[in-house]
């Protein structure tokens, strides 16, 4: 074996984990053995999270500074144990095969390929037209920050409180904040995305100074856009507890609404920054700040503003276990 290669058993399972010592993050000097064992860590809190879901790999081989790629199709040298999950491509015209980590064997294989970052639909695969809950990125646009963020999604969560809907923070672990709607009842993304897009464009009427519902960068300045369009299931989202490919190993990380409140208080981003070991010292002290979202079962209601349109007749020759075509024909970028 080269040198920095080991072989290790996983659960019954063999893996051989190689380039350990190969630097990912330059400026704290965090290697690829360090970025395996933060993933085996954290697998109790973030397993629960992944399983059943079609996962996108996004890979930095050479580390965060370097050239990345996304990886829709699982490797075909995956091992024989790899589950995936059979999806319908309207922009490739075939289905994909997404990798699926339902077992910590599958999510150090998946480390070792250095997806630093791990992007899941918000479905799971085997209903993957029926999204599990409804998400918000809350995206500054500079001079504005993750402190602008907190007041945004403050305000979105008493808004939907009214509706007698309870949401969930977490850090983006790069610039923003991300509001968790759980659903977990029947919905599909015509719904979601219509309700998301309308509540946005609300916010935006009543707050013209402050928020943005548009992706134009020329519209961001200073404001924080409420980007609704995740709500799509031809997309994927950065899943809690994974690793940001930023320059240092901050992590996606589920927050406390009174740890929003004082990040506004004091006006100071730094503290909803988390770093991958003190992730797992909140979760070692906090357990899974986000463990409602996959159980909480709720409605949206009649009342919440929507952009959603009639539905069209279903289209003939969707292939089985396929889903609706894309609004604009393609297959939708993370």
């Amino acid at each position: 074996m080269a040198k920095g290669d080991v072989e290790v058993e996983v659960e019954g399972r063999q893996l051989k984990l190689t380039n350990l010592d190969k630097v990912l993050y330059p400026v704290p000097g965090f290697t690829k053995a360090q970025v395996i064992d933060y993933y085996t860590r954290i697998a109790p809190a973030l397993l629960p999270h992944l399983k059943g879901r079609p996962l996108t790999l996004k890979r930095y081989p050479n580390g965060v500074d370097e050239e990345y790629f996304y990886e829709k199709n699982c490797p075909k040298h995956r091992p024989d144990w790899v589950s995936t999950a059979k999806v319908w491509s309207w922009g490739n015209n075939r289905f994909m095969y997404y990798c699926v980590v339902d077992d910590l064997p599958t999510l150090v294989w998946v480390a070792n390929l250095a997806s630093l970052e791990l992007h899941t639909s918000l479905s799971l695969g085997a209903k993957i037209e029926q999204p599990r809950m409804m998400v918000y990125d809350l995206d500054p646009g500079p001079p504005a920050n993750i402190v602008d963020c907190c007041q945004v999604g403050i305000w979105l969560r008493d808004y939907f409180a009214d509706f007698g809907l309870t949401c969930f923070a977490k850090t983006s672990g790069s610039k923003g904040l991300q509001l968790y709607v759980p659903l977990n009842t029947p919905v599909d993304y015509a719904r979601t995305k219509g309700v998301s897009k309308g509540v946005a464009q609300l916010f935006e009427r009543e707050q013209p100074d402050r928020v943005v519902s548009m992706q134009s960068k020329t519209l961001r300045g200073g404001k924080v856009l409420i980007d609704w369009s995740q709500n799509d299931q031809y997309k994927t989202t950065i899943n809690v507890y994974s690793l940001r490919a930023r320059e240092y190993s901050t992590v996606s990380t589920p927050v406390t609404w009174d740890e929003v409140e004082a990040c506004l208080a004091a006006r100071d981003p730094m503290k909803l920054r988390f770093l991958s070991d003190e992730v797992l010292e909140r979760v070692a002290k906090r357990g899974d700040l986000f463990e409602p979202v996959l159980q909480l079962k709720q409605k949206l209601s009649a009342k919440l503003p929507s952009t959603e349109t009639k539905k069209k007749a279903p289209q003939v020759g969707v292939p089985r276990g396929g889903g609706r075509r894309p609004a604009r024909g393609r297959e939708a970028a993370e």
